[in-house]
């Protein structure tokens, strides 16, 4: 199909979205990857020490990047291999918040994009048991072997995208969207010297004033109370992964229980407390990744998600790491 974009994905090396340490990139010309980019870097000062927990997901380590030059150094390298393509990441949200926090506290311009995201997408065009990057990717046609390799993830971003293009018959990232009867996603430019900072960089910045990680590094918290499910935000945003969903929680996240469903309910999730037929997402701690539901690793919750996708319900289910990146 003859769609023209670039994907993208980072690595972080913390749980602070500004704190990239690699990024890989995919140009795709005509349905065709015709150009591939990848850069470490050290993440923004200050934003920089290495979370056990994201080093186990990646690899990268802070030797890794000893040597390598800032996000502040090569982000404008990164922005002329996109050119004025839409981007396209797999949990967009992410990708394009790594973008605009690492801005944020390098004190530079963040530019704008339109942008797709293929969580969202790939949840209108496949019927699977997860929507995780392996799954998608195995869905449509371009298995991915080593997740968490930003080029190998960017690669099966951008194949997902073309599959998703040809499957809606449009010859543009703007025309899924058009065939879809939805808006084209767009980010604005954020410009230090008018622009506040978003959200998660003002909490990440409260972090480090206190003398505290930035990223909530530490020991693991246990969800010792499923404390109350709050109203969701009516004001999120209507384009993010959780907004709509009925969101359900099984196991242990590096962040308590309530905390967990305070921040779902923050981009519009309804949190739940048990599985019922009303649910559509379930969230698995405990070093769960969405792989384990073919091996039969699942907590009871768990169990009860594959009963109901047996009988044709759509839940989607979602690891520790995959519900960070949707909640920054």
């Amino acid at each position: 199909m003859p769609v023209d974009f670039t994907a993208i994905d980072f690595e972080t090396a913390n749980g602070f979205r500004g704190s990239p340490c690699s990024v890989g990139v995919t140009k795709v010309r005509d349905g065709v990857v015709v150009d591939e980019g990848y850069w470490l870097m050290r993440p923004p000062a200050g934003h920089d020490h290495f979370d056990s927990r994201n080093i186990a997901i990646h690899g990268i380590t802070p030797d890794d990047v000893l040597a390598a030059p800032r996000f502040k150094d090569v982000f404008a390298e990164v922005r002329g291999f996109i050119g004025g393509d839409a981007l396209v990441a797999h949990n967009a949200a992410f990708d394009l918040g790594v973008i605009r926090s690492a801005s944020e506290v390098s004190g530079m311009r963040a530019p704008a994009f339109d942008y797709a995201c293929t969580v969202v997408l790939s949840r209108k065009n496949y019927s699977l048991p997860s929507y995780s990057l392996p799954f998608v990717a195995e869905a449509a046609g371009v298995p991915l072997v080593n997740h968490h390799d930003a080029t190998e993830d960017a690669r099966a971003c951008a194949g997902i995208m073309v599959d998703i293009a040809a499957r809606r018959a449009a010859t543009s990232v703007a025309g899924v969207f058009a065939a879809m009867k939805l808006p084209m996603p767009h980010v604005d430019a954020w410009d230090p010297s008018t622009d506040e900072v978003s959200k998660a960089t003002r909490s990440a910045l409260g972090r480090l004033a206190e003398g505290a990680p930035d990223a909530g590094r530490g020991a693991r918290s246990s969800w010792s109370s499923e404390g109350p499910n709050p109203v969701p935000n009516i004001a999120a945003d209507p384009g993010h992964p959780l907004y709509g969903q009925t969101l359900v929680f099984t196991g242990d996240l590096g962040l308590n229980r309530p905390d967990a469903k305070r921040r779902a309910a923050h981009c519009g999730a309804q949190c739940a407390s048990s599985v019922t037929r009303k649910t559509t997402v379930l969230v698995v701690g405990s070093g769960f990744t969405a792989t384990d539901l073919r091996g039969g690793r699942v907590t009871s919750k768990a169990a009860r998600v594959l009963q109901l996708q047996r009988r044709g319900q759509g839940i989607e289910v979602l690891s520790e790491g995959e519900f960070m990146q949707m909640v920054g």
